[in-house]
């Protein structure tokens, strides 16, 4: 048990998932109805209780046509408008999420639509469930829809289930826009179904080459032709081209991996699954990086002449995975490997003897890489918990701490003992011990954003809800405190924007997400043990700052502005003393806040002539 990893666990729930339900294949028939219907088309169906939407691979993509700079990444903020909101915070450092620029162009026509805005309101109304599809460049249309639909359902309740379903389509953002996805615990709602005979989603990788001009126009009419399939049953490559685009070995693909490193987030990466089918079953992976490596181990044609009828094939290949579902079963001979190995034993077997004993332990390095790392993400959540009853004695002494504080007769309480504390071993321990509870819960932060914890992570466990609030209204209060302490403020602003840890807003967030339903007429009937504004101290900062302001403007204007902040403020502080959600400390006779209210009752009551 112990060295147990999980294999793909949500990859490969998704993909059963998938060859168990009819999706795949309704999700193909409205892409080839989408299709026929021409350039720029897009169909809307329900099924049942399900609604499909199904983007056109007919597209006008001028940009395609002979243009080595084909797979420009723009920023996904040039859509404007909020639209993809959620997904454009990032670390310091990061680079920002950057999409192909022509998909961008293509989505952003389809969503200034009426006709496309309200017939994907009206399926939010009248289905619980929502597939959004697409095939070729469509597809790549298609995740952008989903992904603003996923965006704009972070403010609806109750939610919804979507899924995007893509068949053949290119990569579409960097690595950033993979990580944030990751981030937002999206990847589940993304799957690109891929032959491993077809060419198209390989496109965006060939843009790290340098290809001389015959070969980009091979690249770029395959994929400018693939996109007007009105054209495309007519269509064909030159015997030259054929051959070029057949040639790739090994060695060339490998090259692929490497060329975007070191580019500054500035090239292709896969984002969500991708389930890899062949003749003889299929297999779905989820890790970036192994996906990039199977799509170069595995997506070669199957011969030259096959190039153009790989990319119309899907319908075949959906047909047999709901027929012939992913393989579950052990190779014969071969017990050791695992089912996940074995069934992409049989995925390589469709390219041929001689080719699948080059690939087949590449394949195999692939899968190790794709195994979730350290233990499954059950096994990791469970493993915080242990850890987390190690750190309990560090919480419980802070604990102690503001309890000795609130008693104390200098009665400051708790947030100003720490902050004007002096250079006690007690207050220097409590000091410690705030660092190492940041560090656990940044360490469960970081596992979120890896993918490592169980996608309702912070909705199934208690602990985590009871933990992560505890922690949040605990010792925020004291790294405002430290923040205000060192000057900090000076040198950066203020505390809520601009110097708040990423930690405590996504915890604030998992509190504010839970639905809480109060008795009518339920009352505290005691002041609350923590303050329920995290920030509440940080607000009293910014009312200080405000006060000793308003002393010195002589600008009617701004004393004006002035006085409705600190009327605000006092009428959100007092609400929460007369709800008793603040902690007894607030109100401690020489706290901060019981200092400021003073000194702001007295200049209403005696206003200077300024004032």
């Amino acid at each position: 048990m112990d060295t147990e990893a999980s294999s793909f666990e949500t990859s490969e729930m998704l993909g059963t998932f998938l060859a168990s339900t009819p999706l795949p294949k309704e999700a193909w028939r409205v892409c080839s109805t989408a299709n026929a219907m021409g350039c720029g088309a897009f169909v809307v169906e329900q099924v049942g209780g399900v609604g499909y939407v199904a983007i056109s691979a007919v597209q006008d993509l001028p940009v395609l046509d002979w243009d080595p700079n084909y797979g420009v990444l723009v920023s996904l903020d040039a859509a404007g408008h909020g639209l993809f909101a959620p997904l454009n915070s990032r670390y310091d450092g990061e680079e920002p999420v950057m999409v192909h620029s022509g998909v961008l162009h293509l989505f952003l026509r389809h969503h200034s639509r009426p006709d496309f805005q309200s017939q994907i309101r009206n399926l939010l109304v009248e289905t619980k469930s929502i597939v959004i599809t697409g095939h070729s460049i469509g597809g790549s249309v298609a995740f952008l829809a989903a992904l603003w639909v996923l965006s704009y359902l972070k403010s609806i309740f109750p939610p919804r289930s979507i899924l995007c379903i893509g068949f053949g389509s290119p990569f579409l953002g960097n690595e950033s826009l993979s990580r944030a996805i990751l981030r937002e615990r999206l990847g589940g709602s993304f799957c690109n179904i891929v032959s491993t005979h077809d060419i198209m989603p390989m496109l965006s990788l060939y843009r790290s080459l340098t290809l001389t001009t015959p070969q980009w126009q091979a690249l770029m009419r395959f994929c400018y032709m693939s996109s007007n399939f009105m054209n495309f049953a007519n269509f064909q490559l030159t015997e030259e081209e054929k051959a070029w685009l057949f040639s790739f070995d090994a060695a060339t693909m490998e090259n692929l991996v490497h060329a975007g490193e070191g580019s500054g987030g500035r090239s292709f990466c896969p984002s969500g699954n991708y389930l890899f089918s062949s003749d003889e079953g299929a297999i779905c992976l989820d890790n970036a990086v192994s996906v990039n490596k199977m799509m170069h181990l595995m997506l070669r044609p199957g011969s030259p002449n096959c190039i153009v009828e790989e990319h119309l094939k899907y319908g075949w290949y959906v047909e047999r995975l709901t027929r012939q579902p992913l393989k579950r079963s052990f190779m014969e001979g071969d017990l050791s490997e695992s089912s996940y190995e074995a069934s992409l034993s049989m995925a390589l077997n469709s390219l041929g003897s001689s080719q699948q004993v080059s690939i087949a332990p590449r394949a195999r390095d692939c899968l190790k890489i794709a195994r979730r790392i350290g233990r499954a993400p059950n096994l990791n959540a469970a493993n915080l918990a242990i850890r987390l009853s190690k750190i309990a004695p560090y919480k419980a002494e802070i604990e102690w701490y503001k309890a000795c504080c609130d008693e104390s007769d200098e009665q400051r309480g708790y947030y100003d003992s720490f902050k004007q504390r002096g250079a006690s071993k007690k207050e220097s321990k409590i000091n410690k011990n705030r660092f190492k509870l940041a560090a656990f819960w940044d360490k469960v932060v970081h596992m979120l954003d890896r993918n490592e914890l169980p996608l309702n992570f912070h909705r199934s466990l208690e602990w985590v809800n009871e933990e992560s609030l505890l922690y949040l209204l605990l010792v925020e209060p004291l790294d405002i405190a430290e923040y205000y302490r060192s000057g900090m403020h000076l040198e950066k602003g203020h505390y809520i924007s601009n110097g708040r840890e990423r930690r405590y807003g996504i915890l604030n967030q998992w509190w504010t997400e839970k639905v809480v339903t109060k008795k009518v007429g339920s009352r505290r009937i005691r002041y609350a043990s923590l303050t329920q504004d995290p920030c509440f101290w940080a607000r009293v900062e910014e009312a200080k700052e405000w006060l000793d302001k308003i002393r010195q403007e002589s600008n009617h204007n701004n004393l004006a502005f002035l006085r409705d902040r600190l009327n605000e403020f006092e009428a959100y502080a007092m609400k929460l003393v007369d709800d008793k959600e603040v902690s007894a400390d607030v109100l401690a006779k020489n706290s901060s806040f019981s200092l400021w209210w003073e000194e702001w009752r007295a200049l209403r009551l005696n206003p200077t002539p300024s004032s």
